[in-house]
């Protein structure tokens, strides 16, 4: 696992390799710098016993400080370029993830809150960065200061350099000891903000409904209970963080303590020079700063160890439904519109019994076919099967006699305008919402696929008409009217299919057939399947399919169909009934 994660950070960082590289360079010109800085003072120290001359201490005073000078800008640069990787891996995660997510089916944000997956790309995203920035940096830093200053320690004194580097190695059981604990402790706080997320986008998106229901207390009360375990899995790591980190800076400087009681009788003894000693206490001290940062080092390892996994995730899920291996290309120019199926199966995975079975029927370009049956008899299965938003079998389902299934799936998709019953709208202007399909569309088609819709009135009456805000998925807007909006931004792709799954059901039966015959007529007609429990709309299409069970029970016009017993006979009562009723 361990290997893996290392592969994955290794993945991130190669298109920012020259710019890291450049980063350890600095980082390696540092050090050697750090370690002839302590030289240049340790002899300075000698030559002052000799003879004191303001001449020697104004050389060294202005050799020290010009290299001082160099190491703290090349130090700056350093940081800057290994920053600089963080970011740019954060930038190139992100963009990732966005396009990945893109990529999957409804299905996949069916299985994985918003909430967790919008944490994921912000949160744990971040630590990643932070590991490949400040982690890289410490743990390069740590590389090299024990590179070159340990072998400049041990040309002085074999004896006090072991002496003050005996206690590193207890420091390292202890960042081991405390390893694992940091990593479940790191996983319990990602886990608790992304339930945290999670809640916060279900509440902001159900708002209303809270309202209705007067549940504000309740989910207050929700919010204060997750809220407050995101609150104890914060103190928990910080509580182990604050014990390891004081441990840590402890012993590093337990080591200087040392070797000032040590070296102090060694001087006394005449073993040891003075400028040697000074010399000394600056290596240690140098290695002080960057050993006691291991315990910061280890915990955004920690972090991102987590992080990895958890966005790593989300790049093992695969589409479920991609291109063919060779793909043939279906120009939208070229569809007549005719829909044909042949035995259609499809079983929803963890389910034992099929949504739709066996279902065969041939569609004609610009008929209208409506498709009515009770709730689960399988039509909005059958809706979602034609552009591929299910994966379905081979050689089931054709348009133009192409299988779906190996028709590229842009091509297929700009061939079928698919409209579902939740006409989900952007929190943006009217008139961007009826051309998101086609954004440069100009307003006389914007209008034109308004008023087919039948919401071109209403929008004349909005206050910025069609610069309108919907609000959040349309929420400034009814039930009829952001259906109907739905429909016009359908209309404005101008597809030879038009698939709608109940999409008129928050709509009136006149202006439901009145939309129907727009459909019907003209020169652009189309071929429009029309999904719907709308009756006396369903009874003025050319033909309707009745389904029940997941199988074809009926199919014919509706004069026909209304003077035979069976389910569509049932439904037409119903409705009628209905009417009566009202």
């Amino acid at each position: 696992m361990a290997q893996s994660r290392l592969k994955y950070l290794t993945s991130y960082l190669q298109p920012h390799r020259q710019y890291l590289t450049l980063g350890i360079v600095t980082l390696l010109v540092v050090n050697i710098l750090s370690v002839w800085i302590p030289l240049l003072i340790g002899d300075a120290v000698e030559q002052l016993k000799i003879a004191l001359s303001q001449g020697t201490i104004l050389r060294y005073v202005i050799l020290i400080l010009a290299l001082a000078t160099i190491m703290w800008v090349i130090r700056m640069a350093s940081r800057v370029l290994i920053f600089g990787v963080g970011r740019k891996v954060e930038f190139d995660l992100k963009q990732r993830i966005f396009e990945h997510l893109l990529s999957l089916e409804p299905a996949y944000f069916a299985e994985n809150t918003i909430g967790d997956l919008i944490n994921r790309a912000t949160s744990d995203v971040d630590n990643i960065r932070r590991l490949l920035g400040f982690a890289v940096l410490s743990l390069a830093n740590i590389l090299f200061a024990y590179s070159f200053t340990v072998p400049a320690m041990l040309r002085i004194s074999v004896q006090l350099t072991l002496v003050a580097l005996a206690i590193y190695p207890v420091m390292l059981l202890l960042v081991g000891s405390f390893s694992n604990r940091l990593r479940q402790e790191q996983l319990d706080v990602q886990q608790s903000l992304s339930d945290l997320s999670t809640l916060i986008q279900e509440d902001m998106s159900g708002i209303g409904l809270i309202k209705i229901y007067a549940q504000e207390t309740n989910e207050q009360q929700a919010f204060a209970q997750r809220n407050d375990a995101v609150l104890e899995a914060n103190l928990l790591l910080a509580r182990t963080r604050n014990t390891l980190f004081p441990l840590l800076g402890g012993l590093a400087s337990l080591s200087l303590v040392i070797i000032l009681a040590v070296g102090a009788r060694n001087i006394a003894a005449g073993t040891l020079a003075v400028g040697n000693f000074v010399t000394l206490l600056l290596y240690v001290n140098n290695l002080v700063f960057p050993t006691a940062l291991l315990g910061f080092t280890i915990t955004s390892y920690q972090r991102g160890e987590v992080s990895v996994d958890r966005i790593e995730a989300i790049f093992a899920a695969q589409p479920k439904v991609a291109n063919a291996a060779e793909a043939e290309a279906l120009p939208v120019v070229e569809v007549t519109g005719r829909l044909q199926a042949k035995g259609l199966t499809y079983q929803y995975p963890g389910t034992t019994t099929p949504a739709i079975q066996d279902i065969s029927f041939t569609i004609e370009p610009g008929e209208t076919v409506a498709l009515v049956g009770p709730i689960g008899s399988g039509k909005s299965t059958l809706a979602k099967a034609l552009p591929r938003i299910l994966e379905i079998p081979e050689e089931q389902l054709f348009i133009d006699d192409h299988d779906v299934t190996q028709v590229a799936l842009p091509d297929l998709r700009r061939a079928i305008a698919f409209v579902p019953q939740d006409s989900f709208l952007f929190s943006t202007k009217v008139k961007n919402n009826l051309r998101y399909g086609v954004p440069l569309a100009e307003m006389p088609e914007i209008e034109q696929a308004a008023k087919l819709a039948q919401i071109q009135g209403e929008i004349l009456n909005f206050p910025n008409q069609y610069d309108t805000i919907v609000g959040e998925r349309g929420i400034t807007l009814s039930g009829g009217q952001r259906q109907r909006t739905a429909l016009g931004r359908a209309l404005l792709v101008d597809a030879p299919i038009l698939v709608l799954d109940d999409a008129l059901s928050s709509v009136d039966n006149q202006t439901a057939t009145q939309i129907l015959d727009n459909l019907s007529h003209g020169t652009q007609r189309k071929t429009v399947l029309f999904i719907t429990h709308q009756m006396s709309a369903a009874a003025n299409c050319d033909r309707i399919i009745v389904m029940e069970q997941g199988r074809i029970v009926q199919t014919g016009s509706h004069d026909s169909l209304v003077t035979r017993s069976g389910l569509y006979q049932q439904l037409w009562n119903q409705h009628k009934l209905k009417e009566v009723l009202q």
